[in-house]
């Protein structure tokens, strides 16, 4: 696991609910839990400084690092996306979007991974699309200085939203990952120690993450009847639930100073 996700991980799926802040001291030890060494955090977290994402803090004389408001609209999306039990009820429409890149390939590449992250896939013909409208479009992509428009509503073209997704988006692909995260979903032993507890989550939490960059969450209505990928995201909520209370008392332990070096 690289620095960069071993902080975010942490941020996302625990000090959301926690008020968004930890002493250094605290991520440093978590991330050695997952073995992350020291220097490498220390410089992810300088990067997510200077990338807006996080902010240093001090809080009754302890020095640390907060989230900013940017970074916790994109992390409390994020871990909407991650734990919610299903797709939303879909009325039909599709949200189109075109992206004026001014030709530049430095732009036009974060273009894509920003759309690709919020679930929009490259249309035939041109433009992004995406069953669902992203609440955090207009703040992604005014953040590139892009130019864009958009429109929401039905297609008139496609006959069938089946066949239609499945030119948007590699579905075979996508079938094929989550069958590969449900042959390593690990085993959760009987009453794990919190330390125990708080790797195995951070490792299925960060496996299942990547599909927020493949799987747009799409619509029961544009996918097979034995979609693999339910199967998927009910064996990953089962064992994140399962693993949430100990994990949760590792970090708690962490944030108050009562870690020792041999528990992380």
């Amino acid at each position: 696991m690289h620095a960069r996700s071993a902080v975010v991980d942490l941020y996302g799926d625990h000090l959301s609910r926690r008020g968004w802040w930890a002493p250094v001291s605290a991520v440093i030890g978590l991330a050695e839990s997952v073995s992350v060494q020291a220097p490498a955090t220390r410089t992810a977290i300088s990067r997510l400084v200077a990338q807006g994402w996080l902010r240093p803090q001090l809080r009754d004389g302890v020095r640390g690092y907060a989230a900013t408001a940017r970074a916790q609209a994109r992390w409390r999306h994020a871990h909407a996306r991650i734990y919610a039990p299903g797709p939303a009820p879909w009325d039909g429409r599709w949200h189109l979007v075109q992206v004026d890149t001014a030709g530049e390939r430095r732009r036009r590449d974060q273009v894509s991974s920003t759309l690709g992250y919020l679930g929009y896939g490259r249309c035939p013909g041109g433009g992004w699309i995406s069953p669902w409208f992203s609440p955090e479009l207009a703040a992604s992509l005014d953040a590139l200085g892009v130019r864009w428009l958009s429109v929401h509503g039905h297609l008139e073209g496609p006959a069938d939203p089946a066949l239609f997704a499945g030119s948007v988006w590699d579905l075979e692909g996508l079938a094929a990952a989550y069958e590969q995260f449900l042959d390593e979903l690990p085993i959760v032993p009987d009453g794990p120690g919190p330390r125990e507890a708080y790797v195995l989550r951070t490792h299925l939490v960060h496996a299942w993450r990547r599909f927020l960059f493949l799987d747009p969450g799409l619509p029961q209505e544009v996918l097979p009847s034995d979609w693999v990928g339910r199967r998927a995201r009910a064996g990953f909520l089962a064992r994140a639930q399962d693993l949430a209370p100990s994990a949760g008392l590792f970090v708690d332990q962490a944030l108050t100073g009562r870690l020792t070096a041999h528990e992380r």
